[in-house]
């Protein structure tokens, strides 16, 4: 009987792959992708999109949140404080009104309760969206702005409007509070071009 010594050939994982940091959106990607949303009326995507600027949250804080980790009573509240996931430590952030309007609406249409999460997932296993499922969300969101899905990921959303404030104030400190950095991170929200990819996630903070 002959041995067979023929070894299967694996595909490296990162294989025609953009690793590393993803860019932040820029205002007018923000505009296109937002400006379809609404003309499309896809209400959760909406209200997805928004909040995530808004709160620049990870993947999987945005999409474990609770009605009642952001609303008071029957309104989405001007400002709410989280616990991250990653670093167990509270972050406070603002919602501007767009995302207010957007997720209320979003609350109404889907009928959620405080208890419930925010962003219920479709698939019967999970209680709420997945990280995978919302980086497949946002590569659609993408794919339809005209741009290019592997240039962007989850983290691009976490990251545009701490990217907006750092061009503007130059203030690394502040935009490191406002991820919810820890003291000792010393590293620019503006993209790398170098650096591991969590799984579903699109960044590595």
């Amino acid at each position: 009987m002959e041995s067979d010594n023929t070894t299967k050939h694996r595909e490296p994982w990162n294989k025609g792959k953009l690793v590393g940091q993803k860019a932040p959106l820029k205002p007018k990607e923000i505009w296109a992708i937002r400006v379809r949303l609404q003309m499309d009326e896809r209400t959760r995507d909406l209200a997805l999109f928004n909040l995530g600027i808004d709160s620049k949250l990870r993947a999987c804080d945005l999409t474990a949140l609770r009605v009642r980790d952001i609303c008071q009573g029957d309104r989405v509240a001007a400002r709410a404080i989280v616990l991250q996931h990653k670093t167990q430590r509270p972050v406070q952030f603002e919602i501007m009104p767009p995302a207010r309007e957007s997720v209320e609406a979003w609350i109404r249409r889907a009928r959620l309760q405080s208890a419930d999460y925010l962003f219920p997932s479709r698939i019967h296993k999970s209680e709420h969206l997945g990280t995978r499922q919302y980086a497949r969300i946002l590569h659609g969101w993408v794919r339809e702005a005209g741009l290019d899905p592997a240039a962007y990921g989850t983290h691009s959303v976490r990251r545009t409007k701490a990217s907006l404030i750092y061009r503007r104030t130059k203030n690394l400190r502040a935009v490191q509070l406002l991820l919810g950095h820890s003291k000792n991170r010393v590293d620019s929200p503006l993209p790398r071009h170098r650096g591991r990819r969590c799984a579903g996630d699109g960044g590595t903070d």
